[in-house]
């Protein structure tokens, strides 16, 4: 990450939302969201959702849209086991495949995994569908 990072907080609902920004680019805090669905494993609901195919196409449009040294053919693998039972993803398995700057996740103080609005909101939208917030 670079010199240049803020971050900032919202409040929904009672809830604190984390946002970084980094060099002029927004990133909203998704284990934050996730509280929403699971407030004691935040972590849990974030993992099940890249799970999804239509989640990891959704992911992989925004990356070939938005990023030069995207690696395509990482994502194709994940896109064809997605779904499947034994298919499992996680925020910084997919940052190391294929290069991704969507997401940005860091373990440890002071980490977290964040990921940039229009991502963001598909997660968000996911969640009030699937737990009938809507």
């Amino acid at each position: 990450m670079s010199k240049d990072n803020i971050k900032t907080e919202i409040v929904v609902k009672e809830q604190k939302i984390s946002i970084l920004r980094i060099d002029d680019k927004e990133y909203i805090s998704l284990i934050d969201l996730a509280r929403y669905a699971n407030p004691e494993e935040p972590k849990i609901p974030v993992y099940a959702w890249m799970r999804n195919k239509d989640v990891l196409a959704y992911l992989g449009l925004w990356e070939r849209l938005n990023n030069e040294t995207f690696k395509g053919h990482e994502f194709e693998t994940f896109e064809s086991e997605a779904g499947k039972n034994s298919f499992y993803m996680s925020p910084q398995k997919w940052i190391k495949a294929t290069n991704a700057i969507g997401i940005i996740s860091k373990s440890g103080n002071n980490g977290g995994t964040y990921a940039r609005s229009y991502i963001a909101f598909e997660l968000s939208v996911s969640f009030l569908q699937n737990f009938n917030f809507i």
